[in-house]
C-alpha cells in the first residue's frame, strides 16, 4: 500500500510503501515514555521504501535493554515522532516502524497485533464503556 505522511508543522513530508497487513500496537514501556501515550502504533514498510522529501527528520539513538540500537525519527520544529529504524546499514536496506498518527490513510490501517502487553494500561480494556464526547466534557 501507498501511503504519505507528514509531521505537525508540515515541514517534513514523506511517501513510503507499507504493508497493511503488518500494523502493530506496542505496548511496552519505552513506547509508553516515548509517544508519552499509552500505546504506540506502527505500520512496517518494506525495505527503502520511505523518501523523504525536503527537510530531514531530526533522528534520536535509543538503546533498549536488550542493548539493541533504534533511530528514532521526528520533526526537529514541532516534535512530532515519525519512525524507528535500525542504525547504520544502507538507506536500501532500512525498513521503518512508521507512527501512524503522521501517516494520512491511518484510518485504513487496522492493527493486526499488539505486543508487550504485559506493560498495557488495564484501563485500556475499557474505553468502549466511557462516556464519549465531541467536544470537552460538561463540568461537573
Amino acid at each position: 500500500m501507498k501511503i504519505t505522511g507528514r509531521c505537525y508543522c508540515g515541514d517534513i513530508t514523506y511517501h513510503a510503501e507499507v504493508d497493511e497487513n503488518k500494523v502493530i500496537n506496542c505496548h511496552c514501556t519505552d513506547c509508553q515514555k516515548m509517544s508519552s501515550g499509552p500505546l504506540r502504533t506502527v505500520v512496517l514498510s518494506y525495505p527503502g521504501a520511505v523518501t523523504f522529501n525536503a527537510t530531514l527528520p531530526k533522528e534520536y539513538i535509543k538503546t533498549a535493554q536488550s542493548g539493541n540500537k533504534r533511530a528514532q525519527g521526528f520533526c526537529g520544529n514541532c516534535g512530532t515522532s515519525l519512525y524507528a529504524t535500525s542504525v547504520g546499514g544502507s538507506d536500501a536496506e532500512r525498513i521503518y516502524g512508521l507512527r501512524i498518527g503522521a501517516v494520512h490513510e491511518r484510518e485504513q490501517l487496522t492493527p493486526k497485533a499488539q505486543i508487550w502487553c504485559r506493560s498495557s494500561a488495564s484501563w485500556l480494556n475499557e474505553l468502549n464503556t466511557m462516556n464519549n464526547f465531541e467536544t470537552t466534557p460538561p463540568a461537573n
